[in-house]
């Protein structure tokens, strides 16, 4: 059985919101639920993508065994297996996937957490579409470690998308939603680690009989998930880092759609304005960040760390707004029932394999920073700014198809690309940062501060920009390691 699921955090006013608004039904049905998870202390289930349940809800016990989904960005959408069982145990029988990962060491399962809550459930009936949701409040507990947890799920069990992700809409004008991105399995192992500061891009799970377009969602996932649970951290800890990495996760997904431009179309272009927006709406205090770093103790930091505040207000203020929230929402619903996703001229382009789509993107990427720094000593910084953008789109494309090219040979080659990259970007961010920092301290009226000059970044214009003719000579001369 295939099961699709949406999955919406909110806090506990929240769902007492939902509950009394008129969005949902008036009748509701209220169950007490008990879930107790299992896995190998060296988390092989979880490595796998696997989660074994066992449920509890009143007298009567559902053991179930799901596989993750790796191709819908936001959606949960996960192969299924449930049978009956009469204790706390787990029953592991030949037709189990565990069984065939696991062998004989089904024996070293043990009990890793357990998840007590209790679940409101509500019919939802629109047109022929019907659709489940469900709100579970309560506690994951793992040994002496204790979090609560309140989120919505939203099951599709027949109908239309549209009129699903409708509902989402619906709920979420009716109070402050966003998407979630964690299932209670990956929450509750999480619990079992060390409590994590920021979360970084992990390499992209790409196989080589994909398509170009089941490529496109994985990565839109992986980017979603990355700035999602960054911009939790961030709230949480107005710390730079988590705010990095939103940042990073919301370029990624740009440069994804620039990379994938030729199965889009045309309404791709709304939603990548959109993240631009949002990425613009970080960007201010990213920079007081870097320069707060640059910054003695003394007045001129005093200055910068309250302008920092009021920027992190400010973050705070456009993430929390319907907008911000209902932009991720439009974003998952369109990566899977957009226009792109049946255009018959797209066709061709979109089944093309991912290793093929791969190729041709990193030569145009490449043919594009090879001819664009022809002149690196000569042009302007507008044009040097240019060319850092299209380096960077050229390295998150050479991320995002990394395990494509990691055959013998491939990877060699496909370092030394990376590390002749690195040196592109590192020097034109020197040059770019020398340009932006004086226009950012005139914005906040302190150019003519005596301390100003120490917050530049080191080196002189020359021999920043000898260094990247330098750096991006050595880039060319790596050449290609994909074909």
């Amino acid at each position: 059985m295939k099961e699709i699921e949406l999955k919406l955090q909110l806090n506990a006013v929240s769902a007492e919101v939902l509950g009394a608004s008129n969005v949902l039904p008036e009748q509701w049905r209220t169950v007490q639920q008990r879930d107790l998870y299992f896995d190998t202390a060296d988390h092989a289930l979880a490595e796998a993508g696997l989660s074994l349940r066992i449920r509890q809800s009143g007298s009567h016990r559902t053991q179930t065994i799901k596989r993750s989904g790796s191709s819908e960005a936001g959606l949960f959408a996960r192969s299924e297996w449930e049978m009956p069982v009469t204790t706390d145990g787990p029953v592991i029988d030949g037709s189990s996937p565990i069984h065939a990962l696991l062998g004989e060491a089904v024996e070293d399962l043990i009990r890793v957490f357990e998840v007590e809550v209790t679940r409101r459930i509500w019919d939802v009936q629109d047109g022929c579409t019907n659709i489940e949701v469900v709100i579970d409040r309560g506690t994951i507990s793992a040994g002496d470690r204790h979090t609560s947890i309140c989120e919505m799920e939203m099951e599709l069990k027949s109908g239309q998308p549209q009129a699903f992700f409708g509902l989402a809409r619906k709920l979420g004008g009716a109070t402050p939603i966003r998407l979630g991105v964690l299932t209670k399995p990956e929450r509750g192992n999480l619990l079992r680690q060390a409590q994590r500061a920021v979360v970084k891009a992990v390499p992209m799970p790409l196989e080589d009989d994909m398509t170009a377009v089941e490529a496109f969602q994985v990565i839109v996932q992986a980017c979603i998930k990355q700035f999602r649970l960054n911009e939790d951290l961030l709230l949480a800890s107005r710390s730079p880092e988590p705010l990095h990495q939103a940042r990073v996760a919301l370029r990624r997904l740009r440069s994804a759609f620039s990379i994938f431009k030729p199965l889009l179309g045309a309404d791709a272009y709304e939603l990548r304005e959109g993240l631009r927006g949002l990425a613009g709406a970080l960007g201010p205090a990213r920079e007081l960040d870097v320069l707060l770093r640059r910054a003695r103790p003394g007045p001129l930091r005093d200055r910068l760390q309250t302008e920092r505040e009021a920027a992190y207000d400010r973050v705070e203020e456009e993430l929390g707004s319907v907008k911000a929230r209902a932009l991720m929402l439009t974003l998952v619903e369109w990566v899977q029932y957009g226009s792109f996703i049946v255009n018959p001229d797209l066709e061709e382009t979109r089944t093309l394999s991912v290793r093929a789509f791969a190729g041709r993107a990193l030569s145009r990427f490449r043919r594009k920073v090879k001819e664009g720094g022809r002149n690196i000593r000569r042009m302007d910084d507008v044009a040097r700014h240019e060319l850092r953008k299209d380096a960077k789109k050229l390295r998150y494309a050479a991320d995002f198809f990394a395990l494509l090219f990691d055959g013998k040979g491939e990877k060699v080659r496909q370092q030394n690309f990376i590390v002749a990259l690195e040196a592109v970007q590192d020097e034109l961010g020197a040059l770019n940062d020398l340009a932006t920092v004086p226009h950012i301290l005139d914005r906040l009226a302190l150019a003519d501060h005596p301390e100003a000059p120490a917050l530049l970044a080191g080196g002189t214009k020359k021999a920043l920009i000898a260094a990247a003719a330098d750096a991006h000579g050595s880039l060319i001369d790596a050449g290609r390691y994909w074909r």
